[in-house]
């Protein structure tokens, strides 16, 4: 099986959107991929231990792409071997009555991971920046005092949004959140192919909306979205990784391993050594029990 690196996927500098991958061959066959990634998955899920016992590392995973791009099956693929208390997912829908009555980023911000943890956004707070964009309508349903009209929602009102993400990221960064971003790069031709799956197979039939078809004719648009939201959020503190998205085994594996190999780079990742006296003491309190 093909050896991957970290460099081929992340975004360190200005992207076309329509020159990054959306196939990568990783020259094994499925079976062999999702063996690799079980191994993977094992990997992480016992160095999630290992950081929930450190406690001073939190971790946000951030799942971006196009409907039908696999985000959900990623999810369970990925981290089922981790132990519960110690992930948290979180997926993102239209803002409810309560969330609208605060600022954009209040309800991503109240469910990040706490240290020791991982957190998944499944979906994110770059919606707010992709589907507000294309339709910018919804802003107005935040009811922010100086958009009183889709004429105030301009290049100004991104430009000031962009910033705050920006700093919203920097700024958990510094205090201990370590963010993977992750554009799951599907092509339009696959998308076509998943959603008749949807419309093919009666078990999958509840996942498809008309709406999902509205959405797809605004397509370019949405690229066009998701470029200039890449190009100006990918920071050394949280980069935005493309990923192959047009095989799902594939994906998985490439954000499994990509985790895995860039939490291995923090060799201060450790398990809490005990006290002296109770670690002088073992046998004594082995002995105790024994003795009940």
């Amino acid at each position: 099986m093909k050896k991957i690196s970290l460099e081929e996927f992340k975004i360190t500098s200005k992207i076309a959107l329509k020159e990054q991958v959306t196939t990568y061959d990783l020259e094994a066959s499925k079976d062999k991929i999702e063996n690799e990634l079980n191994s993977v998955s094992k990997k992480l899920g016992k160095l999630q231990n290992t950081m929930y016992a450190h406690g001073k590392y939190a971790v946000l995973i951030c799942l971006q792409g196009m409907d039908t791009a696999g985000k959900d099956s990623l999810v369970r693929e990925v981290f089922k071997e981790f132990n519960v208390r110690g992930i948290e997912v979180h997926s993102f829908k239209v803002p409810t009555e309560v969330e609208l009555k605060h600022d954009y980023l209040w309800r991503h911000y109240i469910v990040l991971p706490e240290r020791g943890k991982f957190g998944v956004f499944n979906r994110t707070h770059y919606e707010n920046v992709l589907v507000t964009r294309v339709h910018p309508g919804y802003i107005l349903g935040e009811n922010i005092p100086t958009v009183n009209s889709i004429d105030d929602v301009n290049d100004n009102f991104w430009d000031k949004r962009f910033e705050q993400i920006n700093n919203f990221e920097k700024h958990i960064a510094n205090n201990g959140t370590i963010i993977f971003k992750f554009f799951l790069n599907l092509s339009k031709e696959e998308q076509k192919n998943r959603l008749l799956r949807r419309l093919d197979k009666q078990e999958k039939n509840w996942k498809f909306s008309p709406g999902d078809l509205k959405e797809r004719k605004l397509w370019n648009k949405y690229q066009e979205c998701y470029e200039d939201a890449i190009n100006r959020t990918s920071k050394p503190h949280a980069l935005w990784y493309n990923i192959p998205a047009d095989d799902k085994p594939t994906a998985r594996y490439i954000v499994a391993k990509i985790m895995y190999d860039t939490l291995r780079q923090y060799t201060d990742i450790e398990e809490p050594e005990l006290e002296d006296d109770i670690k002088a003491n073992l046998e004594l309190y082995k002995q105790q029990l024994n003795n009940e």
